[in-house]
């Protein structure tokens, strides 16, 4: 199996690329996101491998790192997620924003990648909540101090504090976010909606997010 390819890119197309290892040409698809983050054509280039066996046919997927291949994998687990919904949702989101959206139950934000409806989107969020606390997202800080990203607590002030910004017009994702990152800050088992709001407006208002 495949786990890394190291050469030079020959060619680059919409959704994959030939990578000229050794004069070895390895067809590999890849997200947009990491598509996009490539060097030029001829330029030296690293990508992570995921291989993929089928009867009918091998098909390498290509990463900019390990975090976005773990992306990968977790997401084909979700049923109706194959292959190229996985890397369109890769070339959306970041994974600290997938887990973001995930973990705020976004199923809105989620809608935005070509394929994904709202049952979609509502089972990838249904079945993947209770596992993004593992996965790597990379850290978020609050003036050059890393938040580590945690799943709120389903109910309470800070459910309430989330609901209360959707209100007033942010998207699901952005008030989760400051919401946490005001849990982060206040650091209080219990903390009082009202705190809550206020400091995630502030971090709203300042976009003071990683």
């Amino acid at each position: 199996m495949i786990g890394k390819l190291k050469g030079h890119i020959d060619t680059i197309g919409e959704d994959s690329l030939i990578l000229d290892v050794g004069g070895v040409g390895y067809h590999v698809f890849c997200s947009a996101r990491t598509l996009a983050v490539l060097p030029e054509k001829g330029a030296a280039a690293v990508l992570v491998i995921e291989t993929h066996v089928r009867e009918e046919h091998i098909h390498l997927f290509g990463f900019s790192d390990e975090n976005e291949r773990e992306w990968f994998r977790m997401l084909t687990t979700v049923q109706g997620v194959g292959v190229k919904m996985a890397l369109a949702l890769l070339g959306v989101f970041t994974p600290v924003q997938l887990a973001q959206a995930i973990a705020a139950k976004d199923v809105k934000s989620l809608t935005r990648v070509s394929g994904v409806g709202p049952k979609l989107a509502e089972r990838i969020t249904t079945e993947l909540k209770n596992k993004i606390a593992k996965m790597p997202v990379g850290a978020m800080t609050d003036n050059g101090k890393p938040v580590n990203l945690h799943v709120l607590p389903p109910a309470g002030a800070s459910e309430d504090a989330v609901s209360a910004l959707s209100n007033l017009g942010y998207a699901r994702s952005d008030a989760y976010q400051a919401v946490m990152m005001a849990v982060a800050k206040v650091g209080t088992e219990k903390p009082a909606i009202d705190i809550l709001i206020k400091e995630s407006l502030r971090y709203l208002a300042g976009a003071k997010f990683g």
